[in-house]
């Protein structure tokens, strides 16, 4: 089987269910952010996160395949795509994955910079653009509005990244980087 199938060199894609959109729609641009969020936490995992992040940031990835396929379908026939659909039990291992992480870090007194090792910065790019997803689907026209669980998964989610990038720091001594309103140095 070949990668191209040419059916899409107008602009148009197929939604599972039998539909054809513009590749410029709401719902393609939403699920289309899931997918690059979900690359995003793959290099995460690549720049080393630890084998026990690994997996569930593993997890996460299948997750979000699923989400990303919800949304790839025709509104109303979700049925048809026979994969589990995210719900409140999904909702609350972020919830509690995130209670763990957070029970490991120091508290927060400043708001910090994205930065540190390649895998917090990984996690830090990943949770701006499950932010960006998120926006995405809150502004899905009504007709074509996302399930309210996909929402709250993806703030929960973005709440997560930020803590897992703090703890993957932490892990390798690399303190958070407070942001201030200093001024750019010098140039030597």
């Amino acid at each position: 089987m070949k990668i191209y199938t040419k059916t899409g060199d107008d602009g148009q894609t197929g939604l599972f269910g039998g539909a054809r959109v513009s590749k410029a729609s709401p719902r393609v641009e939403a699920y289309g952010t899931i997918d690059e969020l979900n690359a995003a936490i793959g290099v995460a995992r690549a720049a080393g996160v630890g084998e026990e992040l690994d997996v569930l940031l593993s997890a996460i990835q299948s997750e979000l395949f699923n989400l990303g396929a919800e949304l790839a379908t025709v509104p109303g026939k979700e049925a048809l795509l026979k994969i589990p659909l995210l719900d409140e039990q999904e909702i609350a291992k972020l919830e509690a994955a995130i209670d763990v992480s957070e029970a490991a870090l120091p508290p927060l007194k400043n708001f910090i910079l994205p930065a540190g090792t390649p895998a917090a910065a990984s996690l830090h790019l990943a949770r701006t653009i499950c932010r960006r997803a998120e926006r995405a689907l809150v502004g899905l026209p009504e007709a074509e509005g996302a399930r309210t669980e996909l929402k709250i998964y993806l703030n929960r989610l973005s709440d997560l990244l930020f803590s897992l990038a703090r703890q993957v720091n932490l892990r390798a001594g690399v303190e958070d980087d407070p942001w201030s309103q200093r001024s750019v140095p010098a140039i030597p």
